[in-house]
C-alpha cells in the first residue's frame, strides 16, 4: 500500500492560487478546498483547473442541502469537464448550525439525505433520464408540471467521497462511496473507523481496499514538538466548543469513540461558560500531535508510516509555514518522505 498527498488550499489565504500551482510542480497529488461560510467549493477549483495541468481537484467538502443533487451533478460535470477529467466530488451534510443559521435548510435524515443525493448523481452523471423516487426527493415532484430529463451535457464518471464520521454514515460511505474523508482521526484507532467502512464495504459485494480513505492533517516541522503540539491542541477548543450543539456535537463523538470521552466534556463546558483561554487549555497535547504531522523530518517519517500502515491511502495535508516559500518547501520534504515510507525515490511515484 501506497500514501499520497493531497493539499488543502483556503482562498481566504492570500497566496492561495500560487500555492496550488506550486503544489503541483513538487508533485502533490490532489488540491482539495473547502467549504463553509466564507467562499464555496467550486468557483476556487474551475481557477485551479485553469492554471494546473494533472493534479487532481476535490471539494472537501461541498455542503448537502446547499444545492439540490442535481445542482451538484451539474457542478460536478461542469467541473469535471473544464479539468479534463480530474474532478472529485466530496460530499457532506455538515451540521444544524450551518445547515439551518447559514443556509436556512433543516437538518435532517442526514444520512438517508447522503444515500439518495449520490444516487441521483450517478443517475445524471451517467446520461440517464432523471426519475427518482425516494424519501427525501423524489423526482419529478409529484403533483407538478415537471418532467423527467436527461442532462444535455456528455455522460461522465464523477467519483464521490463522502465525509463521515458517525457509524451508520461510514456504513453508507463503505456501500456506495469511491472514497471516505476523514478528520478527528488517529492511526492507533483506525478501527474506529475503518471497521464499519470495511464491513459495509464486504456486504455491498467489495472490500475497504476499493475506497480511496482520505485523513485530514496539519504539517509543521519543527525542532519544538511540545510547544506546537500544544498550539495544535489548542486550536481544537473551539471544534469541541463551538462546532454542535452540547447534545450532539459529531466532532466530540468521534473522539469519545477513540477514548477521550472526558476530555472533550470538559472542553466542551468550558467553551459554553464562556472560558475559552481555559478550555484551549483543557485540550489534552495529545490529541495535537495525535491527528497531526509534527516534529522534525525523522518524526514525520515515523508517523507517515503509521498512517501508511494502518491503512489511509491519501493525506490531506494543511502545511504550516511563514510563507508561500516556506510551505513549498515543506511539502517537498514531506514528499521526499513520503517517497521514503512507500519506497520509492522518484518524486513523481506520488502521483
Amino acid at each position: 500500500m501506497t500514501l499520497s498527498i493531497g493539499l488543502s488550499v483556503n482562498p481566504q489565504d492570500p497566496q492561495w492560487l500560487e500555492l496550488a500551482r506550486e503544489a503541483e510542480r513538487v508533485g502533490v497529488d490532489s488540491i482539495w478546498v473547502p467549504e463553509f461560510w466564507a467562499y464555496d467549493a467550486f468557483t476556487p477549483l474551475a481557477a485551479i483547473a485553469a492554471r494546473t495541468n494533472r493534479v487532481r481537484l476535490a471539494t472537501g467538502i461541498a455542503q448537502l442541502g446547499a444545492r439540490t443533487p442535481a445542482m451538484l451533478a451539474m457542478s460536478a460535470m461542469s467541473l469535471q469537464h473544464i479539468s479534463g477529467g480530474r474532478f472529485v466530488l466530496g460530499i457532506g451534510t455538515s451540521g444544524p448550525q450551518v445547515m439551518e443559521g447559514w443556509h436556512g435548510v433543516r437538518f435532517s435524515r442526514p444520512v438517508r439525505r447522503t444515500r439518495e443525493t449520490i444516487e441521483i448523481i450517478r443517475r445524471i452523471t451517467a446520461g440517464e433520464r432523471l426519475t427518482y423516487a425516494g424519501e427525501v426527493y423524489q423526482l419529478p415532484l409529484p403533483g407538478s408540471d415537471g418532467v423527467a430529463i436527461r442532462s444535455r451535457a456528455g455522460a461522465c464518471f464523477v467519483p464521490v467521497y463522502v465525509a463521515a464520521l458517525g457509524p451508520a454514515n461510514l456504513a453508507l460511505t463503505g456501500e456506495l462511496a469511491d472514497g471516505w474523508i476523514g478528520n478527528s482521526f488517529f492511526p492507533g484507532s483506525a478501527q474506529v473507523f475503518f471497521g464499519p467502512l470495511g464491513a459495509a464495504a464486504q456486504q455491498a459485494g467489495r472490500s475497504l481496499s476499493d475506497l480511496d480513505l482520505v485523513v485530514a492533517v496539519s504539517v509543521e516541522f519543527t525542532e519544538d514538538i511540545e510547544a506546537a503540539g500544544r498550539r495544535h491542541a489548542a486550536g481544537y477548543a473551539f471544534t469541541f466548543g463551538a462546532m454542535g450543539s452540547r447534545a450532539d456535537n459529531f466532532y466530540n463523538n468521534a473522539f469519545a469513540r477513540q477514548g477521550f470521552g472526558d476530555d472533550v466534556a470538559e472542553v466542551q463546558r468550558l467553551w459554553a461558560e464562556g472560558d475559552r483561554e481555559a478550555a484551549a487549555a483543557r485540550v489534552p497535547i495529545e490529541i495535537g500531535l495525535g491527528t497531526n504531522l509534527i516534529g522534525p523530518p525523522d518524526v514525520v517519517r515515523d508517523r507517515l508510516r503509521a498512517y501508511r500502515d494502518c491503512g489511509v491511502t491519501t493525506l490531506r495535508v494543511n502545511p504550516i509555514g511563514s510563507d508561500l516559500r516556506d510551505c513549498v518547501a515543506g511539502l517537498g520534504t514531506l514528499l521526499d518522505l513520503v517517497n521514503d515510507v512507500n519506497g520509492t525515490t522518484d518524486r513523481d511515484a506520488v502521483r
